[in-house]
């Protein structure tokens, strides 16, 4: 069956086939035979597949993109209440298909459902109402006074232009959204990459916008691997870069951007450090711990996978993290009562089996996990705890990207703060304490983009990203919006 938006079937049911590009506002014939296939993370069985786009699909989407951009009457000229309203109902559709997203990207990806369905089910409605209200509650321009004699100018934010988006697999429909609702709020229209692991969610957001009005040319998408990636990146028509990836990606992204002096947004990868001050009672926040460590099979880049521990209660902290690891539920990732599910390909599961062997050879001590699952079929690693970590170990260093965390003793406060300061990343973290005023101050001093205090949370309002090696620029909240817009100046007259 071909999946069409007048009728996909439900993930499960029989394979999910798309014979087209979404470009233009119709589903289009790709200039190659090459298909992308998807393969079930739990059993490891065919779910389906979508064309490979080429090049020449990358032009035609870029292409269409441009003229919808540059139009008299197009997208970036209407104005913001037609504009948010037409985003809304994009947000509407979106939500009748809330239930096969979630599912989808939970087959995928290995994502737990009950995770699926908060954040990929219902996170990128919410991320288009949110900016949706902003721009029809914050103009655009404004009159601003000149330091001189005169007139002063008009100041505007007028949209950047073409937006060449690239996404990652693990969390792909709200990253996806991360940039598609800003970008789009500002006027913008955008040409996104999904990444070949998680495709079927992409197209089934694809019939999403269509059935939501988006005018042709506004949204395209066009999955590929790494060479088309580069294409649309380095491609003439394109004015702004928005890359979410690893960091030896992100900085291939970043160069190529350099050169042509094209702006770019970039969410790279972390090894945050949760920070457990002497004075932490975990007990009583396990569940928020366990979403600020473990979440979606430890597949996100911003959670605290180096949890540092006061050496007067290492044996205690060790045993507590041991403790809520071993217990927590592996299964299927669409079983409501899995809290960790498989990885997203055997490549994956390959990689980090890879550091939980460095681990142990480099004097590591395995507190629980360690193994795969014992499963018949899926991508599955048990959930893994080391202790006796020194944090120039390279388990303590580089992006695991799975289930495993390392527990690092510390003396006090100030070489807490050194050790998490110690990384080439810096994207998020936690300090863990019963006196908030004292992670206040200590999560002061922890160089990264995002920290918090007894959890970690994201929201729409608050702008996300990193520093050092985990990337430039933010997402979310007003600076969201700001890296989708250029600033304008235009000096009055003397009258």
């Amino acid at each position: 069956m071909t999946a069409t938006d007048t009728g996909s079937p439900a993930v499960g049911e029989e394979p999910i086939e798309y014979d087209s590009l979404y470009i233009d506002g119709e589903w289009t014939a790709p200039t190659t035979i090459a298909r992308i296939r998807v393969h079930s993370a739990n059993s490891e069985e065919y779910l389906g597949s979508v064309p490979e786009a080429s090049e020449s699909d990358i032009d035609r989407a870029v292409d269409a993109a441009r003229r919808a951009f540059d139009v008299p009457d197009g997208w970036s000229r209407w104005d913001p209440e037609r504009r948010a309203s037409l985003l809304n109902g994009f947000a509407n559709s979106l939500e009748t298909r809330a239930t096969e997203t979630a599912r989808r990207v939970s087959v995928q990806n290995g994502m737990p459902i009950t995770i699926a369905d908060r954040i990929e089910g219902a996170g990128p409605a919410g991320q288009l109402r949110y900016y949706a209200e902003y721009i029809r509650t914050h103009p655009a321009e404004e009159h601003r006074a000149g330091a001189f004699a005169g007139p002063g100018a008009i100041v505007l934010r007028a949209p950047v232009g073409v937006v060449g988006a690239i996404v990652p697999w693990n969390v792909p429909q709200s990253i996806t959204f991360m940039k598609l609702a800003p970008a789009l709020a500002a006027g913008c229209t955008v040409v996104l990459k999904p990444s070949p692991e998680t495709v079927l969610d992409a197209m089934l957001m694809a019939e999403a916008a269509r059935a939501a009005g988006i005018p042709d040319g506004v949204l395209n998408v066009v999955p590929g691997g790494r060479e088309v990636g580069a294409h649309l990146v380095s491609h003439p028509g394109v004015d702004k870069v928005s890359f979410t990836g690893s960091t030896a990606a992100g900085r291939a992204v970043a160069e190529i951007c350099g050169r042509l002096l094209r702006p770019v947004t970039l969410e790279l990868g972390g090894k945050s450090a949760a920070i457990v001050l002497d004075d932490a009672d975990l007990e009583s926040n396990l569940e928020s711990f366990f979403a600020a460590t473990m979440q979606n099979n430890g597949q996100i880049c911003h959670l605290g996978t180096r949890i540092l521990a006061p050496r007067s209660r290492y044996a205690e902290v060790l045993d507590t993290v041991t403790g809520m690891v071993s217990s927590l539920t592996v299964g299927d990732s669409l079983d409501p009562r899995t809290q960790v599910g498989p990885l997203v390909s055997a490549q994956h599961r390959a990689r980090v089996e890879g550091y939980i062997a460095k681990g142990v050879s480099d004097g590591g001590r395995l507190t629980t996990g360690g193994r795969r699952a014992d499963r018949d079929k899926g991508w599955f690693v048990e959930p893994t705890v080391f202790g006796d970590v020194d944090n120039r170990q390279t388990i303590a260093r580089e992006e695991i990207f799975g289930p495993v965390v390392v527990v690092i003793p510390y003396r006090d406060d100030d070489e807490a703060v050194a050790i998490a300061n110690d990384s080439e990343y810096g994207l998020g973290g936690q300090v863990w304490t019963s006196d908030p005023e004292r992670g206040l101050q200590i999560a002061r001093r922890v160089v990264t983009g995002t920290i918090g205090i007894n959890r970690h949370a994201i929201d729409y309002n608050i702008p996300f990203g990193g520093v050092k090696a985990s990337g430039l620029g933010r997402e979310f909240g007003t600076e969201g919006l700001a890296s989708y817009q250029y600033l304008k100046a235009i000096h009055l007259g003397l009258e």
